[in-house]
């Protein structure tokens, strides 16, 4: 069929467009406000006037992704009801409920925190301000929880049955704590996590090599590195993990993941694919570079390679993933950035324990601050292409193995959700271009150091009581 009139495959395609686009902002902001806790937390803690600029500056950029995030996340949400209506009428007593969850909970958590968060220096008590920044980046991950929640369930439902065409909720905390669950919310938090410390490194290290604020953007890029110890190896660990719980519920989507057409019985260990080129014509890999025995040891060594490894052609066409070679690429290009991280990562820690990461002798280390920049996008890629194997690799199914997403697509005009498809694919590219423009404007413009410090008794512990303070009484856009 033509894709110009196939409404599932415009719908599909307009959903994907909205949700890789959306997912964009979350990720930065996530991570982002976590790092905004720790630095405004040294602040009130050593008095540092530097901690509280870097708390100030990068709140601009969290701002920036938040107000795309809830634009472009918006529609996302209500194609369900315009394009995906069979789906939402079948699953909405769960599924709907979770999404609730996120917008009620989370969204409005962290909104309602974040003017105190921007707007509440020196107007609010220090402590406060920072229970204020605490919350936000509460609500911000408690969004990426329940969000996680909703796809996980896709991914492995729980909880109840399908009756009458209608899922029915038999256990609703089974539901929520349905197999995917646990794992996919941590390897979730941890790419956010990493995908923010390597954007603000990377911005540091612009500015380390540019010569401006060597002193001041070296201390974001040491925070951001001991993070950076404990997240990056956490990532690798958890996305194995998540790896091993694909292969167990859903043997589809491995199959996919790896090209892997034929099955290797048990007790004969499968090949592990480095590179290939799947054709999926000839349901064949037409060359392929593989290490021998490889997958099979490591996803089955706690097995004893006592189960087969099943291959694509196990199951019917009509049954199993189709884009094979998106699914068994995206896989690897988010694996290979996960290591490639790992490894600036240890670098970095090796420069650091020489002493060439001090703020007299940073701006020496040209190709590993080069390095740092070259890394500043390179999680964004990872979780898109991460996310591009989950629900593709999901594919035929919408809810895995109960809702064929041929059957949950609503039956409009094709013409129309082209036309739809079309706007958005205009609408974001502005949007894309314009956060492109504030963004690098904010990042040209710098920290702005000669902000005045909330007058802070330096005799009174945080640990004990509030600090003392005097309110600022400037207008809002000067203390901006």
């Amino acid at each position: 069929m033509d894709f110009f009139s196939n409404t599932v495959a415009l719908s599909r395609m307009q959903f994907a467009l909205t949700a890789i686009f959306h997912m964009l902002w979350p990720v930065l902001t996530t991570g982002m406000a976590i790092y905004l806790v720790i630095v405004e937390g040294l602040w009130l803690k050593t008095r540092n006037p530097d901690y509280y600029r870097h708390a100030r500056f990068w709140s601009k950029l969290y701002v920036l992704n938040f107000g795309i995030g809830v634009a472009s996340g918006l529609p996302m949400e209500f194609q369900f009801g315009t394009n995906w209506a069979p789906f939402s009428e079948a699953v909405g007593d769960f599924f709907g409920s979770i999404l609730g969850f996120e917008g009620a909970m989370a969204f409005m958590l962290e909104a309602g925190f974040l003017g105190i968060m921007l707007f509440g220096w020196g107007r609010v008590n220090p402590v406060i301000h920072y229970l204020a920044t605490i919350m936000v980046a509460f609500g911000a991950n408690l969004s990426t929880f329940w969000i996680l929640v909703a796809n996980s369930w896709l991914q492995s439902p729980a909880g109840g049955e399908m009756v009458d065409g209608k899922f029915i909720v038999s256990d609703y905390f089974q539901a929520i704590a349905n197999p995917f669950m646990i794992k996919s919310v941590s390897h979730m938090f941890f790419a956010t996590l990493e995908t923010s410390l390597f954007v603000i490194g990377g911005i540091s290290a612009w500015y380390i090599l540019n010569n401006r604020h060597q002193a001041f953007f070296s201390q974001s890029l040491k925070i951001v590195l001991a993070a950076a110890i404990a997240v990056t190896p956490l990532q690798i660990y958890i996305g194995h993990l998540s790896a091993e719980q694909v292969a167990q519920y859903q043997p589809t989507k491995l199959a996919a993941m790896e090209a892997k057409w034929d099955t290797s019985p048990a007790g004969q260990p499968a090949d592990w694919s480095l590179l290939a080129l799947p054709d999926e014509s000839t349901q064949s890999n037409t060359w392929e570079i593989a290490i021998p025995n490889g997958l099979g040891y490591i996803l089955e060594f706690k097995k004893n390679l006592s189960e087969p490894v099943l291959g694509l052609k196990e199951w019917p066409s009509s049954d199993r993933p189709h884009m094979v070679g998106l699914i068994y690429y995206s896989f690897r290009i988010m694996s290979g950035i996960g290591f490639f991280l790992a490894g600036l990562m240890l670098w970095s820690l090796l420069q650091w324990m020489l002493g060439n990461l001090s703020s007299e002798k940073i701006a020496r280390q040209t190709w590993l601050l080069r390095t740092w920049i070259f890394a500043a996008p390179l999680g964004y890629i990872a979780v898109e292409s991460g996310w591009i194997v989950r629900c593709v690799g999901r594919q035929p199914w919408t809810m895995y193995g109960q809702i064929r997403t041929a059957d949950a697509a609503s039956q409009l005009p094709a013409g129309n959700v082209l036309t739809s498809l079309t706007l958005f694919a205009v609408i974001y590219s502005i949007l894309f271009v314009s956060t492109l423009y504030f963004g690098s404007r904010i990042i040209r413009q710098g920290p702005n150091m000669e902000l005045t410090i909330p007058n802070l008794d330096p005799a009174v512990a945080i640990e004990t009581e509030p600090a003392t303070f005097v309110p600022d009484q400037r207008p809002i856009e000067t203390q901006q």
